[in-house]
């Protein structure tokens, strides 16, 4: 078995962990680090103190806080240039991020500061790596969320087709894994491009097999239980029976609150929950199977939790999820055993 690099890139962080065939997991190398957003919202915020032009280049990643941190220095009437890979991070309309105000362009001008976008910064991670004698595998497992390349339509609506699609098509925990991307995923082929041959999942498939880490839900996985997943941009809910997930649900987490989580597990638990409601509310939808419907609800009533905001649903009962005793590396044990690198317990 070949050393491999799992990261779970999220809108907060980015969870790392070295996998080391042959040496207890507890021991491999693992980093919780800023996201790569968060990284280059921080180097366009200098630019822009510094009253500088902007380039952008490299290939399209998350965007959030770094395209937040581009309309800002537009609004701070500095220019931004960017090559077309880069300014798909912005939006998938290049035509409207031309009107408002990003110069693409083949080659950035010399005045411009360079900025190079992607979610797996491999000169950075080596850097940060060598002064330990520790370098990185030649193999990746990377999980990124992708809301799949729409041009065209709501943003939200399109990602959330994709999972309603996955449901349909029977929603296997295996075909939440990706070693040959569909060409919707734009975000997913931006990594393969910067790491050739990588495994890649979203994160929110990677947050369901990083639950079946921790033996306590795998012990309970063929009778059924419900994943919440309340990481920092996103809260997903799965249905999980056996080998497939049954139904699901994905918001935003800034407008959750406590009781907004228990009504929305309780809903969907209960075949309740439409996709009108969580869409107009904001989030992306909720859908179940037509199979559901024959299921006893009774078998997913016990609520696991991972995430970095758990702590909002810390008083409601539900069991956190502790694979391997660490949950915020609970999406990178998840590519691991997805990716057959890591038996389940």
């Amino acid at each position: 078995m070949e050393r491999v690099v799992a990261i779970d890139v999220g809108r907060g962080t980015q969870d790392i962990i070295i996998y080391e065939p042959g040496i207890p997991l507890e021991n491999c190398v693992k980093m919780v680090l800023p996201s790569p957003t968060v990284l280059v919202a921080e180097r366009i915020k200098r630019i822009t103190e510094a009253g500088k032009p902007l380039g952008l280049t490299g290939v399209t990643m998350g965007g959030g806080p770094s395209s937040k941190a581009v309309k800002k220095h537009l609004a701070a009437g500095l220019p931004v240039y960017a090559t077309e890979a880069a300014a798909l991070t912005i939006g998938d309309n290049l035509d409207e991020v031309r009107s408002g105000g990003v110069q693409i362009v083949e080659r950035i001008p010399e005045e411009a500061e360079e900025v190079w976008l992607g979610d797996v910064d491999v000169p950075a991670l080596q850097a940060a790596l060598a002064p330990f004698g520790i370098t990185l595998p030649s193999q990746y497992a990377v999980a990124v969320q992708d809301h799949g390349y729409s041009p065209q339509g709501s943003n939200r609506e399109f990602r959330f087709s994709l999972w309603r699609r996955f449901l349909e098509q029977g929603g296997r925990l295996s075909d939440l894994v990706y070693r040959e991307v569909p060409e919707v995923y734009n975000r997913m082929r931006a990594v393969q491009e910067t790491v050739p041959g990588a495994l890649l999942m979203d994160t929110g498939g990677a947050a369901v097999w990083g639950a079946l880490c921790d033996p306590e839900v795998r012990a309970i996985q063929e009778r059924g239980f419900t994943l919440l997943n309340i990481g920092n941009g996103h809260t997903l809910i799965f249905l999980v029976k056996g080998d497939e997930v049954w139904g699901l649900a994905e918001h935003h987490t800034g407008a959750m609150t406590t009781g907004k989580i228990a009504e929305l597990v309780e809903k969907l638990q209960s075949g309740q929950l439409t996709h009108e409601e969580v869409f107009n509310d904001g989030g992306h939808g909720a859908s179940i199977r037509a199979e559901y419907r024959e299921l006893d609800p009774e078998d997913f009533k016990q609520v696991v939790v991972t995430g970095p905001n758990r702590g909002l649903v810390k008083d409601l009962g539900y069991y956190f999820a502790v694979p391997f005793g660490d949950m915020m590396l609970s999406g990178s044990f998840g590519l691991l055993a997805a990716g057959g690198y890591l038996d389940l317990p």
